[in-house]
């Protein structure tokens, strides 16, 4: 009799190996464990799984259900230990465990600096530390920003460069709703980041030693350096940047969320559109091979390095790595025979990425990705089985449209999550401007392959940057037609669960199963009833949130729903910290647009949900303001805190963003040795009182 083991492991399909392994993964990183209680628990239970082995036949089958269980958990400590050991601050090697101040940090450039609006920047890898005569080798990553000095400009990828300058460790603004740029960061093994000026930084000349990474980024800039020759125009030729090699740092932002707003923005994401495409050409190109014997075998290996180099060179992004998985899959069955269920390949090739990099789990391109291939092969065609068109050419505006459906309904809930908002156009965009950019593609492709051809390569050139106009002035007519945007959303991640239950109950019910319609009530039912509990309790809300904007200082006083904002200049008038920091908040907040927008004067005083608020922005005038709730410090006043203390007594002092930071140190060191309570939003992140 086989063992109850291999029966499991060969009857279950991938999905059942995933599930406990990615349950491993999001318990490392909410509860994280030490690496030697990951192995311990391994080992327990692998252990355990052998002496069921020495067990008889009879004793096994009894068992089996233990077995599996077992079975089960050395998958989930798996997970668990994967994730612990690609955390890079549990590295033995990582920089952060062995650098001190004053040691000088050898670092070799991973890309060519990039231009931002106040200084250049680079990502880095940390090779050395050196402190006197000592070497010590390193790893992890780092943020370079060099300040804007004709030298940092000529600075390349694989550079390598030597400073003693302290390293800062990468916080998040911690405002409500904002953007978590540290998790970001950490996901992509990155914890610090410095500035440097021409005098901090020194270059070691010599010779670059060859690494695969820098030889696809030395062609990857070549491609973009024919993009850019041949598409005269800076802003068309950023989107076909973006449209081939997934490269968004010369992509015009407002154009970007122009294809944001109306749902077609992973057309510029390079996923597994983009490589679908790539493999039908080849399918094409390569299609003889397979006539012959002789040549069989090197169809699948030519398609294969031709999908994961052009995968590479795009990046190595979590959507695309995972169209190059499907299709190596796919291919490697046809190959040798085997027709194997597209469920299984999609769980397999998440069980594969995950093992690579656990952290892609939170990768929001990774969860659309698998998302909208998943509802592709769920719904399209019973979709598509609906309406029967004989026309060939409306019969293929009918499948894309089927496909466009199809695609959105399981990726629609993690958008409204992510994004907070829903593209209402999305199927008109989708139809016009999918084949287009399927177009541009295979056009872009051309030109890089024209490129030794100067006249070919200009004609191809003129060519895309007239279709790629097109497509923009498509897609930015779309984006103001009325009701274009439902923007505003906000649901919670047990919102999103429930929506995945309603659509799995309506899919049951497609196949005629009867518990799908039991299914989609309790999913619908209980998305109201928390839809209905987050409003009642945004009803309820009272709370003063100090921001956590560098340069600006922004007091948001809410009630209920409503709220009004005090801010200085620089919070009320810049763009930025309108769209990043306030829209955020009041997403999460479910807040109206604000009574008031009002600057902050000298000093000011006022009563707000039954606590006592005093702003302090100007030297203090001699006024005794008595008992305070809280005490808010901004701009850059002439004060010192034992004066302070002399017209007020604060419950809590908070340093605003427009503090410089050298005088919030010294208000925090007084404070401190005051004994009052101070709290600074630049070192710490939004400040928030809850009423």
């Amino acid at each position: 009799m086989q063992p109850s083991a291999d029966l499991f492991l060969a009857r279950a399909p991938f999905i059942k190996l995933l599930l406990p392994f990615a349950c491993g993964i999001l318990f490392c990183f909410y509860h994280p464990l030490p690496v030697t209680g990951c192995m311990t628990g391994l080992l327990v239970s692998g252990l355990m799984v052998l002496l069921f082995r020495m067990l008889g036949s009879y004793q096994r089958l009894k068992l089996q259900m233990l077995q599996t269980v077992l079975i089960l958990l050395i998958l989930f400590f798996s997970g668990i230990l994967i994730a612990a050991l690609k955390d890079t601050g549990n590295r033995r090697s990582w920089f952060g465990r062995h650098y001190a101040p004053g040691m000088y940090l050898v670092t070799d450039l991973e890309e060519q600096p990039v231009e931002k609006s106040r200084s250049y920047k680079a990502a880095a890898v940390v090779k050395q530390l050196i402190i006197n005569d000592s070497v010590i080798r390193v790893n992890g990553k780092m943020i370079l920003y060099f300040k804007k000095e004709p030298g940092h400009r000529q600075l390349n990828a694989g550079d390598r460069l030597v400073f003693k300058k302290e390293p800062q460790t990468i916080r998040s603004t911690g405002n409500p709703g904002a953007f978590d740029y540290r998790l970001y960061a950490r996901f992509n093994g990155i914890t610090h980041q410095v500035y440097l000026t021409g005098q901090d930084v020194l270059k070691i000349k010599g010779p670059q030693p060859f690494s695969v990474s820098l030889w696809l980024y030395r062609v990857r800039a070549s491609i973009l350096a024919v993009l850019k020759e041949y598409i005269k125009t800076p802003r068309e030729a950023g989107l076909a940047e973006a449209l081939l090699m997934g490269y968004r740092d010369d992509l015009d932002k407002s154009l970007l969320q122009s294809y944001t707003d109306t749902g077609v923005v992973h057309v510029i994401a390079v996923s597994g559109m983009h490589l679908g495409l790539i493999y039908w050409l080849l399918e094409l190109l390569l299609g003889p091979l397979l006539k012959r014997r002789q040549t069989r075998w090197l169809h699948p290996v030519l398609v294969l390095t031709v999908l994961w180099t052009f995968s590479l060179l795009a990046g190595g992004a979590a959507s695309i790595v995972r169209a190059a998985v499907m299709f190596t899959c796919i291919l490697l069955g046809k190959h040798f025979g085997r027709n194997v269920s597209v469920y299984n390949t999609l769980a397999a090739s998440a069980f594969l990425l995950l093992g690579y990099n656990p952290w892609w789990l939170w990768d929001v391109g990774f969860q659309l990705s698998y998302a909208a291939v998943l509802g592709i092969v769920i719904f399209y065609r019973p979709l598509y089985g609906l309406i029967t068109v004989e026309n060939k050419l409306l019969n293929a505006v009918w499948q894309l449209i089927a496909i466009s459906i199809a695609a959105q309904v399981l990726t629609t809930p993690l958008s409204i999550y992510h994004f907070h908002q829903f593209p209402v156009y999305f199927l008109i965009s989708n139809l016009l401007v999918v084949p287009l950019s399927s177009g541009i593609l295979i056009g872009t492709l051309l030109l890089v392959a024209v490129a030794p051809f100067p006249a070919i390569a200009a004609a191809t050139g003129v060519l895309l940057r007239g279709a790629i106009v097109w497509m923009n002035r498509i897609i930015e007519n779309l984006e103001h037609y009325p009701f274009a945007l439902w923007k505003g959303l906000q649901i919670s991640m047990a919102q999103v669960l429930l929506l995945y239950v309603l659509i799995a109950g309506v899919a049951l019910l497609l196949q005629q199963r009867k518990t799908g319609l039991w299914m989609a009530v309790l999913g619908l039912s209980g998305f109201i009833v928390l839809r209905g509990l987050s409003f009642y309790q945004a009803n309820r809300q009272s709370k003063i949130i100090v921001y956590n904007s560098s340069g600006s200082s922004i007091i948001d006083f809410i009630n209920g729903r409503d709220h009004f904002i005090l801010a200085d200049t620089a919070g009320l008038q810049d763009p930025a910290i309108a769209k990043n920091t306030l829209e955020p908040s009041a997403i999460r907040h479910r807040l109206r647009q604000p009574e008031a927008l009002r600057h902050i004067r000298g000093d000011e005083r006022l009563l707000f949900g039954g606590r006592s608020v005093l702003l302090i922005h100007a030297p203090l005038n001699g006024t005794r303001y008595g008992k305070a709730d809280l005490v808010v410090l901004t701009g850059n006043p002439r004060l010192y805190i034992s004066r302070l203390l002399e017209v007020v007594q604060p419950r809590q002092v908070v340093i605003g963003g427009s503090v410089p930071a050298w005088k919030a140190r010294y208000w925090q060191q007084d404070c401190d040795a005051l004994g009052v309570p101070c709290y600074n939003v630049v070192n710490k992140g939004a400040f928030v009182m809850t009423l």
